[in-house]
């Protein structure tokens, strides 16, 4: 099989849950300088993107910084896609906002909006688990690291109600595989075909082998939450530990886990470089060709042609 491996492009930026002028002011007074690495972004300067071409299917692209990342060096995949698919026939919609995880993406409003967008005969693929593991809520003062972004381990129905410190609302958090779920709902409901990805796998190799979410993790979880509701899945977490194994962790070092900034370079594991965020985009597409009945076939760019298919192991 051919690898998905390919070249560089551009870059992204990771966004958190505080408002700018929050972040500032909180940094000021403890005499901290805002981080340099990551700068905070406000969601509202991330609108929705218009459709190329209205009289033609979207796939749209919903997830976290893996996907869309705009810190200079960095980026997501989903930037990437676009090459992969024919405009004349499609359009590809990358939606996806750093620092969201699979509640906060529809707690702030923006699943709604996109959801005002979706039309029958549409596409969208929906990748999150980095961001649900951290904390429901956090205890008060808010610090710059405060986030209150996490979902409830696994795919149940518990919930458990927080005043959310952020946006001082009550709240009652669902788990994580009730939120995808949701997301699989929602876009059948509008006509429209949910593809469930699992997440983006770091680059932490040992003894050769790359770690995957699995079991009893983000990435089994997002295959049960497909499962249950008939949606397909694209199991981008082992297809993209597979290919990196392939070509081992000496050139696997340039295309994940810098922070760019840092003197000397910090590795975090996780996001990529352009040539990273290529190589991820070509590991999707081969999953999305896997999926059964090849859905996408006839909207594949020349570009695709000569990534092999990759079906999910169930």
């Amino acid at each position: 099989m051919k690898s998905p491996l390919v070249t560089p492009l551009k870059a992204h930026i990771l966004v958190f849950l505080l408002p700018p002028v929050l972040l500032l002011a909180l940094c000021k007074a403890s005499g901290q300088q805002a981080m340099e690495d990551h700068p905070v972004e406000d969601a509202s300067k991330f609108k929705l993107q218009q459709k190329a071409n209205t009289s033609l299917p979207t796939l749209y692209l919903v997830g976290d910084s893996t996907m869309k990342n705009g810190t200079p060096g960095q980026e997501g995949w989903g930037d990437e896609m676009a090459r992969y698919f024919d405009p004349s026939k499609i359009n590809v919609v990358n939606e996806a906002i750093g620092g969201r995880s699979s509640r906060t993406y529809q707690n702030e409003g923006r699943w709604d909006a996109l959801l005002r967008m979706i039309n029958k005969g549409d596409f969208v693929v929906i990748q999150f688990g980095h961001n649900d593991s951290g904390p429901l809520n956090e205890p008060l003062p808010v610090t710059p690291a405060t986030r209150a972004r996490g979902t409830i381990k696994g795919g149940g129905e518990e919930t458990q109600e927080v005043d959310n410190v952020l946006t001082h609302r009550h709240e009652i958090v669902h788990s994580f595989g009730w939120y995808m779920r949701k997301y699989i709902r929602d876009t059948k409901e509008k006509g429209a075909t949910p593809i469930v990805m699992s997440l983006v796998p770091r680059n932490s190799f040992k003894d050769g082998k790359v770690a995957r979410s699995t079991p009893n993790n983000y990435g089994e979880w997002a295959r049960q939450a497909a499962d249950s509701t008939g949606a397909a899945f694209v199991d981008d977490n082992e297809i993209i530990a597979a290919e990196l194994e392939k070509i081992g962790p000496e050139k696997a070092l340039p295309l994940f886990g810098f922070k760019p900034k840092t003197n000397p370079p910090q590795k975090d594991g996780l996001h990529a470089s352009p040539e990273g965020a290529a190589f991820n985009a070509r590991c999707a597409v081969a999953g999305l060709k896997g999926i059964p009945g090849n859905p996408f076939g006839q909207y594949f760019s020349d570009a695709a042609r000569n990534i092999e298919p990759i079906p999910a192991v169930k």
